[in-house]
């Protein structure tokens, strides 16, 4: 069975967010579309998603060094277990797709935590003698993000790293498939607000449709 990672990274649901929006017509219709594959849910502001911090180091120090799992405190375990859970949940499914805004030019802090938690060697991508190498090479991804202003062109095209990160990490990752949806200009046209989004709306739908 197919499964796709519907991860959402945004405190607002799609009353409020634009990008939660067209998030939700695009994974509906994606289920109209595929009633057979599966749907995993990943809203990374209610999850657990350890950052890096000192335990970890400690943790996965003590495993590198031959120490058993049960040898490590309970921080210790609590939150390797939880990044090594994060990583092959990523790792098992077939399709990926993020849903972010665009906020101070990037995406919120939590994505980044995230990206943390699955970009493991070994896992995701692995090393060799001519540079690190993706593993996930039979997976696909999409990027749905609400951008307040316009930056898929003009002077501001250059500031947006919240998708080129993505895009970035995907081809480390290996995925050969990594697409952008984006709402942008609400906040910069608010007369125009509603029509940008029901616009973008409707490109999702289209979209679940082949995705």
């Amino acid at each position: 069975m197919t499964k796709v990672l519907y991860i959402t990274a945004h405190p607002h649901d799609d009353t409020v967010s634009y990008s939660m929006a067209v998030g939700k017509a695009f994974i509906e219709t994606y289920k109209q579309t595929n009633p057979d594959h599966e749907i995993i849910n990943l809203d990374l502001y209610t999850e657990h998603i350890p950052e890096i911090d000192v335990d970890v180091f400690s943790g996965w120090g003590k495993l590198r060094s031959g120490q058993d799992f049960n040898e490590l405190s309970a921080e210790e375990k609590n939150k390797v277990s939880r990044l090594s859970e994060l990583c092959e949940q990523f790792i098992a499914a077939d399709k990926y797709v993020f849903v972010t805004p665009l906020w101070n030019f990037s995406f919120p802090p939590v994505v980044k935590a995230y990206i943390d938690a699955i970009s493991v060697a070994g896992k995701t991508f692995k090393y060799t003698e001519q540079g690190p190498v993706g593993l996930l090479t039979d997976k696909k991804a999409l990027h749905i993000q609400a951008r307040g202003g316009i930056y898929s062109e003009g002077p501001a095209a250059a500031m947006e790293m919240g998708h080129r990160f993505l895009n970035v990490i995907m081809q480390f990752y290996g995925v050969p498939s990594f697409e952008g949806l984006f709402v942008e200009g609400h906040a910069a046209m608010p007369d125009k607000a509603e029509e940008i989004k029901e616009n973008a709306i409707a490109r999702a739908k289209d979209l679940a449709h082949t995705f």
